[in-house]
Formats: C-alpha cells, sequence, structure tokens
C-alpha cells in the first residue's frame, strides 16, 4: 500500500492514482472465491488452466455514511475435460 496508496479521492473524487478501502475489500473477496474455487475443482478432480474472477463493490450512502450493500462476483474459468452439467 505503501507504492499504491488509498483514501478519500479514489473513493468519491476522480483520482486514479490510488485505490479505496472498498477495492481492497473486492480484491480479497475474489481472491478468496477464485482459490474456494480451484480447490473445489481439483477436489472434483479438475484441474484448471486459468481463473479469473472480478468483484463490483456498491457504496451506498446510508444515513451520515456509508455501507457496502452489494458484492458482485463475475467469474471466467478455463477448466479442461468438464461440461456444462458438471460445471453446475
Amino acid at each position: 500500500l505503501h507504492a499504491y496508496p488509498y483514501g478519500f479521492g479514489s473513493r468519491f473524487l476522480d483520482e486514479r492514482r490510488g485505490t479505496n478501502p472498498e477495492e481492497l475489500l473486492a480484491a480479497a473477496h475474489a481472491a478468496c472465491f477464485t482459490m474456494a474455487f480451484s480447490v473445489a475443482c481439483d477436489k472434483a478432480g479438475f484441474a484448471t488452466s486459468s481463473i479469473d474472477t472480478r468483484a463490483t463493490v456498491r457504496l451506498v450512502s446510508e444515513g451520515e455514511g456509508f455501507t457496502i450493500d452489494r458484492i458482485v462476483l463475475q467469474m471466467q474459468a478455463v477448466i479442461p475435460g468438464i461440461d456444462e452439467t458438471q460445471f453446475a
């Protein structure tokens, strides 16, 4: 975080030089989901070639503060040898 600071400007202004706590939570959520999905595939006998998970956080005003009311995960994965039924 020393090289990629976070703060108010990246949250509410148009400052693109850093990140903010919500983006850090989103990154952690996506990383955790990706690891869990990879382990589940391994346990089912399917090796993953690639997994890309992106998280979108919605920050809404609530009273005098803000809250995260939604995190949406979108994942794309390449899993050789698996069909849609097995994937589901």
